[in-house]
């Protein structure tokens, strides 16, 4: 990260308060009467609170493994054209201090006390003023000139950008050939009347990648694409900078007396019924879990460090919707077309075929809260899972096509079982409850081999842990293996509402999070009226099938001609020279391509 700390930042505008990375102690000596003079806000400053809750068992089970490396840590990187004023520092920080005062988990910390795993806490400290709220969103804000590539593999493999005292970040980049570089200046704040600016600045227009980082203790993938059309609804809109101070003012004014922090995936979930229906529904949910088989997997490797790439394809919009056509036809969703994909794909590689094959995926959990909203706050975790199995072998006896539409049907009907389980409720309280005491459990046992190994550097000798009890088990558990994850965002241009930020032209989206060894997920999601699909995963963590599996999921969904499987999603190509390749984040031989 020294190198890039080290780069260059953004020239100034004359307007713009520029901030380095003690811009809290460089600010604290301007009075605040006099920094907030020119815009016409009076000096308005409240006593320091303290709001805190604990974590619930959701978001415990995604903060534990967090700690080290970072694992799960969310980002979602957006490419768009604006106009050069609707970028500059001050705008930005200004959109989002106001965001962070909206939604108080972004700008809370976590506190842990040692070997205390039960009792980890979310402290929220409200910001003291305006100045404050500014100073605070500018601290978490970064300029850098790295392109798309680098900017996206600095946050999956380079050192963690997150910490338990900063669980949001904003990285605003621009490639250095388009950027003069300047030294930090004085902090100044804009005036009252920067219409001269806007109006100059305006007809000048860059081309920006947006990075958005947050753990995912704080909330999912929902929250993340509706927090970031809200930034861009701000940042896009026609209101002068003094106009965004003043609705931060306004917004941190009403809301700093409230208990700011909304509350848990289970607290919005409660468990309805007796101790009869409970203890029913926890059978129910063990049973289900017993019927999870999955005997497919890939090759893993060791030995390496982690290294996470993210080859994509994005389809053009004609292509798109023929997709959705052909879909609509079969009575299928792209999404469960997508499961079918993964799984024809595997079932021509998978050397065994006698046990079948598991994917994963997440499920909005949202609609089923009885509080609609539950919080002024959309930053929460509402996210559970479910599994679809599909055999992993194809049939001689049908064609191709006939298997494919039948599996996307079959991949169609259990996401909708699990969708509708009239015990989703309970099941999600169950497995919440598994997942939290799973990760506690684990939390302990990296403390402790962290402790043991730190005791042997320093010569320390350490009594021998206690070893783990050996269950019984009568019967052996068939396998419950998940070959893939498929995180399906559905169409997000639902989300993105463009129309209400036309000055800025949104063109690239893609998103993840830092992985442990060995993690993959694919992701599938329409935007700007395109299909993209794009697999994270660790290059140094699988053996020569991982990158075989893309490969083949990417030529046949771009090769594949008139009967064959995927048809839906033939690119149109006299050769694949026609195509236009982005850089596949140092993994050069597998493709990641955009079609234009």
């Amino acid at each position: 990260m020294a190198a890039i700390s080290s780069l260059p930042t953004p020239p100034p505008s004359q307007y713009e308060f520029k901030m380095a990375s003690s811009s809290k102690s460089i600010l604290s000596s301007i009075p605040v009467a006099q920094g907030l003079a020119g815009l016409g806000i009076s000096e308005d400053i409240s006593e320091r609170v303290r709001y805190e809750r604990k974590l619930g068992d959701s978001e415990t089970s995604y903060f534990l493994p967090s700690r080290a490396g970072g694992v799960n840590d969310m980002y979602l990187h957006l490419g768009f054209k604006a106009p050069e004023h609707l970028a500059t520092r001050a705008r930005v920080s200004t959109v989002w201090a106001i965001m962070r005062v909206r939604h108080p988990l972004l700008a809370a910390r976590v506190e842990m006390q040692e070997g205390v795993y039960d009792d980890i806490r979310f402290v929220y400290t409200p910001p003291t003023s305006v100045e404050d709220a500014l100073l605070d969103a500018s601290e978490n804000l970064e300029y850098r000139t790295q392109d798309r590539d680098e900017l996206i593999s600095s946050y999956l493999n380079g050192p963690r950008t997150l910490s338990n005292d900063r669980l949001s970040y904003l990285i605003l980049s621009q490639p250095s050939s388009q950027l003069i570089p300047s030294p930090p200046v004085t902090p100044t704040f804009p005036p009252q009347d920067d219409a001269s600016y806007s109006q100059a600045e305006s007809s000048s227009e860059g081309n920006y990648d947006l990075l958005i980082c947050a753990a995912h203790f704080l909330g999912d993938g929902m929250a993340l694409h509706q927090f970031a059309h809200d930034f861009f609804t701000l940042l896009g809109s026609t209101q002068s900078q003094a106009e965004l101070v003043e609705q931060l003012q306004s917004e941190w004014k009403s809301r700093r007396s409230e208990d700011v922090l909304p509350p848990s995936l289970e607290d919005n979930l409660p468990l309805k019924g007796n101790k009869f229906r409970r203890a029913a529904a926890k059978i129910e949910f063990q049973k289900s879990q017993e019927r999870l088989i999955g005997g497919q997997t890939f090759v893993k490797a060791a030995g390496k460090p982690r290294r996470t790439v993210v080859p994509t394809v994005a389809f053009d919009e004609e292509r798109t919707k023929r997709m959705l056509r052909r879909c609509k036809e079969n009575g299928v969703s792209i999404s469960a077309a997508l499961f079918a994909l993964c799984n024809v794909v595997w079932a021509r590689m998978a050397s065994r075929k006698e046990l079948p094959m598991m994917m994963y995926s997440a499920l909005n959990l949202r609609p089923y809260f009885p509080v609609q909203p539950p919080h002024p706050s959309y930053w929460f975790l509402a996210v559970g899972y479910f599994n679809v199995i599909l055999p992993s072998f194809l049939p001689s006896t049908c064609s191709e096509e006939q298997i494919f539409w039948h599996r996307a049907r079959q991949a169609k009907a259990q996401s909708a079982a699990a969708a509708k389980n009239k015990l989703i409720i309970d099941r999600t309280q169950e497995m919440a409850k598994e997942r939290g005491a799973r990760a506690r459990q684990w939390g302990r046992e990296d403390d402790e081999a962290e402790r043991r190994e730190q005791a042997k550097k320093d010569g320390v000798a350490l009594p021998d842990p206690p070893k783990p009890q050996q269950v019984k088990s009568g019967n052996p558990k068939p396998p419950s293996q998940a070959l893939i994850g498929l995180s399906l965002l559905g169409n997000l241009d639902g989300i993105y509402k463009h129309a209400s930020f036309p000055a800025i032209k949104m063109h690239t989206l893609t998103t993840g999070s830092r992985q442990r060894s060995g993690g993959m997920l694919l992701f599938g999601y329409t935007f700007v009226g395109r299909l993209w699909i794009s697999l994270g995963y660790d290059v140094n963590g699988y053996g020569e099938e991982a990158g075989v599996f893309w490969e083949r999921f990417y030529y046949t969904c771009n090769s594949l001609r008139s009967g064959a499987v995927p048809e839906i999603f033939l690119q149109v190509a006299e050769s694949h020279d026609k195509y236009c390749f982005f850089r596949s984040f140092q993994l050069d031989h597998y493709p990641f391509n955009e079609v234009v």
